[in-house]
């Protein structure tokens, strides 16, 4: 039986929660300005590198692939209907946040790590992480592999990154002296390293792999050592003045993660979408969608350009790649990794 106390409470909560149903979606209401000069323009404007192996890389025929491109593609498959109607727009380290705050890009896709600092300052948001890494340093395998063997060594690092703070702090509580020598971009970070200007070079360990592949004397060269220096959640960023665009770009990701989770793919999806608790999973809400000014269907279609997240994994960076990593904290949670998406419904 019921106390009045209780009674009471529960007429509370019940009064609040449809208060809260009852308030209008005023933040999202008009839909998404980004996304309508998207559809006027016909394209979309994604900022990516100039080229990590894995990630943005453009071949002969000037087609970019990589995991970054590949999302690219598949907002740009949700926002206009065809992965094809991307426009992209490499970008220095140093020109990639002016370049989303100044509209010449819409989304940044370019490993870029999610901070307080960026969030906080630069009027930008990031819309989730696609790819977990850490910084690490590579060596040639002569000189060494460990840290303590860096110790009053000169060290090559890109500016305009975390990678230049993290290692002076870490350098600084290892007592190893280190000379940071600042370059302009990865190629530069490259050419640097593998010329013998420094003894090591330091940036995500994903980086890194990409310029192991490519090493003049073969992979077995150069090592990776195992430490790492910091965290590096990457994730795509867009400007912070418009909530819905963020809602497509990240639901976007939400639903190549799920839809992994869920065993669907780009091949099977058309069959298992028929499974009511699949279509819950993967369809938003006819509601949500019209409130965000984006045609029906706009997850089904991104799943439909790039694939699930595994298949945007191995392509890019698996086993399907050149560089074959693991996927390790990349992996789902279910599998004791950290790709975890909330629920759509």
């Amino acid at each position: 039986m019921k106390t009045p106390a209780w009674s009471f409470v529960a007429a509370v909560c019940a009064a609040l929660l449809a208060a809260l149903l009852a308030v209008p979606a005023i933040t999202l209401a008009a839909g998404s300005e980004t996304l309508a000069q998207i559809k006027a323009r016909g394209t979309l404007r994604c900022g990516v590198s100039e080229g990590i192996a894995g990630f943005s890389v453009q071949d002969a025929s000037g087609r970019f692939s990589g995991l970054d491109a590949d999302f690219c593609r598949a907002v740009a498959a949700a926002a206009l209907g065809d992965s094809n109607k991307v426009t992209f727009v490499p970008l220095k380290t140093s020109a990639r946040f002016p370049a989303l705050r100044t509209g010449r890009i819409d989304l940044l896709a370019r490993n870029t790590t999610w901070t307080l600092l960026r969030e906080g300052t630069l009027g930008i948001q990031f819309a989730g992480v696609l790819f977990y890494d850490a910084q690490a340093f590579i060596v040639s395998t002569k000189n060494g592999a460990a840290p303590a063997s860096l110790r009053g060594a000169t060290v090559c690092v890109q500016q305009d990154t975390t990678s230049e703070g993290n290692l002076i702090g870490y350098a600084s509580a290892n007592s190893l002296d280190v000379k940071p020598l600042v370059v302009g971009s990865v190629t530069e970070l490259a050419q640097a390293f593998f010329s013998g200007r420094c003894s090591a070079a330091t940036a995500d360990a994903s980086l890194l792999s990409a310029l192991r592949s490519r090493a003049p004397g073969g992979a077995s060269t150069v090592e990776i050592l195992p430490e790492r220096l910091s965290k590096q959640p990457l994730g795509p960023a867009v400007r912070g003045d418009d909530d819905a665009w963020l809602v497509v770009v990240r639901w976007v990701l939400f639903t190549l993660i799920t839809a992994e989770e869920l065993g669907v793919t780009r091949e099977n999806y058309l069959t298992r979408i028929r499974d009511p608790l699949v279509a819950r999973a993967l369809v938003p809400d006819a509601t949500v969608t019209a409130t965000l000014g984006i045609e029906p269907g706009w997850t089904l279609r991104a799943l439909q350009s790039a694939g699930n997240y595994g298949e945007m994994f191995e392509r890019n960076l698996g086993a399907g790649s050149p560089l074959r990593l693991e996927r390790g904290l990349n992996d789902l949670w279910t599998h004791g990794g950290l790709m975890y998406a909330p629920p759509m419904q």
